[in-house]
């Protein structure tokens, strides 16, 4: 497979920087050249707001000396700049050391010898011109545009590829290549008296190439044709009484859910504190592990790279650590965290799971989110149909939209694309204004029960944010339709004062 440049220059680079980390006494080093290319077309009703694309590429190197971390990174890629960039790390080491309580160290991990690996696709989305693009996403907007009552279209396909070579002193050599394309389309009705109301397709963002786009996981035409009559139902439902509600929630809107509230109250640095300062911290606290009720005991969570077409799915990770799958919460118990290599080691936990990631080869390596997924009921397991047949007054909702969650990952609210009135176990039509309130164990606690994998959907976001300097990563969580009994419901336009 390709590097992200020649491999002569891969060689290079790599024998210049593990040799000058090694002969300064770094007890690890790692080297990571990338190239990372991103591409955002947007069209406004139909013509042509913005088309960007944008290649990064640059070298990176992480090494540890005297018990510290340091880092360096730069544009310049050649073996001259490498050794530079050693020389830099290890002042950074030098004047880090003194804030430092305890030394780092890493856990081990084997090393891995030669890998090659690229997440599967069969059209690399990058290299699709932007004409066709263009002409795809002015054939959706044409469509719905022709629709009545739709007043304005936006349409937006962001694709990226990230070609990554890392190699450490343990004799890791890792090449990695991911692809990933975000379709989505937007409608807009407005009413003569000013009321208003919008849709967007609810396609998750994938790690697949154009085909995506084709048809090769999910149906695009479908979507659009019912989404003009979808959104003129929603302009006209009744406005939802706050109350209390049995929900059931498709995996459209709880994968969003699962990220807020289990995926970044999972993260362990977060859980210790280090994160405080910008992002803030977690309720789900070391000491409580193996014994924190999360959920019911329906709550089986996994965070996994290795899952097909996961936007977090790698073979190594960027400390050169393999691909693993390990529980997060089991039986509704806080099982596990996501670890990185130096948060593994200073708790004492034995082998990181894989979890550390840069977004750049100018940024250091954190530890960052694995595909974190709720798991179906076992064997067939109820359909979505099944789960809302045993509401008697509830809500079905799809989509996901606005969120607000608090610094410990404990207190939230979520809405949503659509909502449904469920009396008798049927739907009964949208209503509007909704939005779902708990917190993190009652919600998790109230779910009674898990669809089976006929539910199952592997949905997620190109932009969860982390650090400082903030770095932006790619994840995917997978989870069945839901039933959580007893949730607050709140009336969002009166709680807005409209």
């Amino acid at each position: 497979m390709d590097g992200p440049v020649d491999g002569d220059v891969l060689a290079e680079v790599t024998d210049a920087a593990l040799g000058a980390a090694a002969t300064a006494g770094a007890s690890h080093a790692a080297v990571r050249i990338e190239r990372v290319r991103t591409q955002i077309v947007v069209l406004r009703d139909g013509r042509l707001e913005t088309a960007i694309d944008d290649t990064e590429v640059g070298c990176g190197v992480q090494l540890v000396r005297s018990g510290s971390f340091g880092f360096a990174g730069s544009v310049a890629v050649g073996a001259a700049p490498a050794a530079a960039l050693v020389r830099d790390a290890v002042e950074a080491a030098r004047i880090t050391r003194p804030a430092r309580s305890r030394g780092v160290t890493l856990a081990d991990e084997p090393a891995h010898g030669r890998v090659e690996w690229s997440s599967p696709f069969v059209r690399d989305p990058v290299e699709v011109p932007l004409s066709e693009k263009v002409e795809l996403l002015a054939d959706w907007s044409g469509r719905l545009m022709a629709a009545p009552g739709i007043d304005h279209v936006t349409a937006y396909v962001m694709a990226v590829r990230e070609e990554k070579y890392f190699a450490d002193l343990s004799g890791t050599v890792v090449l990695q290549r991911r692809v990933r394309i975000h379709p989505q389309i937007e409608a807009l009705s407005v009413t003569d008296d000013g009321d208003f109301e919008e849709m967007r397709t609810v396609a998750p963002p994938v790690g697949r190439g154009w085909e995506y786009v084709g048809g090769d996981g999910w149906d695009f035409d479908a979507e659009l044709a019912q989404l003009p009559v979808l959104l003129a139902e929603k302009l006209g439902a009744p406005s939802v009484d706050a109350g209390t509600y049995d929900l059931v929630v498709d995996p459209t809107n709880l994968w969003l859910t699962i990220h807020e509230s289990i995926g970044h109250a999972t993260e362990l640095d977060r859980a210790m504190g280090y994160e405080a300062a910008f992002a803030g911290t977690s309720f789900a606290t070391p000491d409580r592990l193996g014994s924190l009720r999360y959920g019911s005991e329906v709550m089986h969570v996994v965070g996994d790279r290795t899952t097909e077409h996961g936007l977090a799915t790698v073979a190594v990770d960027d400390e050169g650590v393999a691909a693993q799958s390990f529980d997060i919460v089991r039986d509704g118990i806080l099982t596990g965290y996501q670890l990185d290599r130096a948060i593994a080691s200073s708790q004492g936990i034995g082998r990181s799971n894989g979890c550390a990631f840069a977004d750049s080869p100018l940024h250091v390596p954190i530890q960052r989110m694995a595909n974190v997924s709720l798991q179906p009921a076992a064997g067939d397991g109820p359909s979505t149909e099944e789960l809302i047949s045993g509401v008697d007054r509830g809500i079905y909702i799809v989509g996901d939209k606005s969120w607000s969650i608090d610094m410990q990952r404990y207190n939230f609210q979520f809405t949503g694309q659509r909502f449904y009135a469920v009396r008798d176990g049927r739907l009964a039509g949208q209503v509007r204004d909704v939005a779902y309130q708990a917190t993190t164990t009652e919600f998790w606690g109230a779910m009674e029960a898990v669809g089976g994998a006929s539910t199952y959907l592997l949905a997620g976001a190109f932009n969860c944010g982390k650090g400082q300097p903030e770095q932006v990563a790619a994840v995917s969580h997978g989870c069945p339709s839901v039933l959580v009994r007893g949730v607050r419901v709140l009336n969002t336009r009166r709680e807005a004062g409209r």
